[in-house]
């Protein structure tokens, strides 16, 4: 019994740890994740210094763009989930 009341009260804390954002904060982030949604985004680095040549290479592939989300649908449940509200502001890709 002591451990269903500890587990309880371990969700309520971290029910307590839910972020909420601005309308502002929450249309950057989640119009960032609807991009990422319709396609992977990548980054390609060359250099030379007096370490020599460097190179680097980044790929950002989301669980949304493999399983086919529309990105409209991605956008409105990000904002909802940070703001516990509707958009404000539409989506513009």
């Amino acid at each position: 019994m002591t451990g269903f009341i500890a587990l309880g009260a371990a969700l309520i804390a971290l029910a307590g740890c839910a972020q909420s954002l601005s309308p502002v904060q929450a249309y950057e982030r989640c119009s960032e994740r609807a991009r990422l949604a319709v396609a992977p985004r990548g980054s390609i680095g060359l250099g030379v210094g007096s370490g020599g040549p460097s190179a680097s290479l980044g790929v950002t592939i989301t669980s949304d763009f493999i399983q086919g989300r529309d990105p409209y649908l991605v956008y409105d449940t990000c904002f909802r989930e940070f703001t516990g509200s509707g958009p404000t502001r539409p989506l513009i890709l």
